[in-house]
């Protein structure tokens, strides 16, 4: 703690990696800090689960700021994140098999991928010259490490601004297209799926040429391990700093006193008193009801009114006793289409996406495979069906036994290999991290809200003083990097407030 500080007492409700990130850096400014968390470990939706000696990893494919020359990694740095953790980089991002039996592949090297699109597609060489100049426009955009020796931080700081100050303009007409949008510029039918599917066809294309961008600098690997890890370095970096976490303590109610946050009421009854409190928990539950919806103004609202979600998942985890030595290792994994489209959950599909972790045997016992599927499936149909417990349960295993049975007739003979099935719904996500209809990553960016890139969304509630929001329902587009950096962001401005010179270190 900062030496002599006035140590203002702060809640903090969550410990995600928004929540672990404004305790960790309102610890190193002299702040009192206490986490109470719903669950029983750290991470909120970076985490992972074990099942017969498998481990099955809901988040993480990549990392943003993996690189030590990096400005993003200074952050992991901080956080503890970037202690010890060996990253891998993929050479490609993903692979879509055809119904033709051509083989799409998205290089994470730009130029391969830009050769390899020409050769695939040569009809469609212009849309293809159009992302491979939008992923070059976002290669220089990434801060300085603070490690870098002063005269290449300002060059390299220098370098950005005049990137920005040249291709704005052209960056903010690409945060106005969507990926379904750009897909249709494609005349080959397999480009034109793989476009429109890698990322949500509403999402802007933007931030897909963005990761483009980061996986060729070799700035966005995949942390061996995988994500429970990371949420666990974090949890230790903000104990040696002398925060505390009280696991299994659900908050209820934010309790104000005229206008004024003063303290929250846990699930058994406790009141806990303290001069700031913060939410990083789900926005919604947030505002509607540990505040009772009593406290912002349209503008706080209208996201939940009228912004789309990312859509919520069914989560299916696989142990295969194989290890899939014939897949090239990737970052999104493999896709490929079915012999006739098949009902799973509340939608017909034509195709599957694996992700197989061959690439990080610590998921797996030797000689095994872990493998995840995310199908997008509406809470609503989950919420219904959940009505029944024993109809509930039904779905779920019909739905494992029937991507194994889909599986075989990509993987011939696996339906003998399967060793574990693990199914979880959008309820299971509501019910371990309280999210808002089970989704995943908050509000979509898409054209119509992209102005809060360029304004961030307020961190306070008009209304209610010494209480403020960090996390995903306060940064569109959501994602690690950017939980962190909301709960940076947060500290920065409370210390701001309080008239301290903010620390990272």
């Amino acid at each position: 703690m900062t030496p002599g500080a006035n140590n203002k007492s702060i809640i903090i409700i969550g410990a995600g990696f928004a929540g672990l990130s404004a305790g960790i850096y309102a610890q190193l400014n002299g702040y009192k800090t206490t986490i109470y968390e719903m669950h029983n470990q750290p991470g909120g939706l970076c985490t992972s689960w074990k099942r017969k000696g498998y481990t099955f990893d809901g988040c993480i494919h990549w990392l943003v700021g993996s690189s030590p020359s990096s400005g993003m990694h200074d952050m992991w740095e901080e956080t503890g994140i970037a202690r010890n953790r060996k990253i891998i980089d993929h050479n490609e991002y993903m692979r879509i098999e055809g119904p033709d039996g051509r083989t799409l592949i998205f290089y994470t090297d730009i130029n391969k991928l830009e050769k390899h699109l020409l050769e695939f597609s040569p009809q469609d060489e212009k849309p293809i010259r159009e992302l491979i100049e939008g992923i070059r426009i976002c290669l220089p955009f990434d801060s300085p490490s603070k490690h870098d020796p002063l005269v290449r931080r300002i060059g390299r700081q220098s370098k950005v601004i005049l990137n920005f100050a040249l291709k704005g303009n052209k960056m903010q007409d690409w945060m106005k297209v969507t990926c379904k949008e750009f897909a249709g510029r494609f005349k080959d039918p397999l480009i034109k799926e793989a476009i429109n599917e890698m990322w949500v066809p509403d999402f802007s294309i933007f931030f897909m040429l963005f990761t483009l961008a980061y996986l060729h600098n070799r700035n966005a690997g995949y942390p061996l391990g995988g994500s429970l890890p990371m949420s666990q370095a974090m949890e230790k970096r903000y104990l040696e700093l002398g925060g505390s976490i009280l696991y299994k303590k659900k908050i209820l109610k934010i309790i104000t006193e005229d206008g004024i946050a003063t303290g929250v009421k846990i699930d058994d009854g406790t009141e806990i008193q303290s001069d700031i409190v913060i939410s990083a928990a789900d926005g919604y539950a947030t505002l509607f009801k540990m505040l009772d919806g009593k406290y912002g103004d349209a503008k706080t609202k209208e996201p939940y009114e009228n912004w789309p979600l990312f859509p919520s998942l069914i989560y299916v985890s696989l142990g295969i006793n194989r290890k899939f030595d014939e897949i090239p290792q990737s970052v999104s994994g493999l896709t490929f289409h079915l012999k006739e489209p098949v009902e799973i959950g509340d939608s017909f599909r034509d195709k599957l996406s694996i992700h197989i972790y061959n690439h990080d045997p610590s998921l797996a016992p030797e000689g095994k495979t872990a493998i995840t599927l995310m199908l997008d499936s509406g809470y609503d149909y989950w919420k219904k069906i959940s009505e029944d417990l024993n109809l509930y349960q039904k779905k779920k295993e019909e739905i494992g036994n029937k991507i194994v049975e889909l599986l075989e007739q990509r993987f011939t003979g696996i339906s003998e290999q399967v060793e574990v099935i693990d199914v979880a719904t959008p309820l299971t996500f509501e019910r371990y991290t309280g999210n808002w209809k089970g989704c995943f990553e908050g509000w979509l960016i898409t054209p119509e809200n992209s102005f809060t890139l360029m304004k961030p969304m307020s961190q306070s509630v008009p209304g209610l003083k010494n209480f403020f929001m960090c996390g995903q329902w306060v940064e569109p587009g959501g994602g690690l990097p950017t939980a962190v950096m909301s709960g940076k962001r947060l500290i920065k401005r409370i210390c701001k407030d309080d008239g301290r010179k903010f620390r990272s270190e």
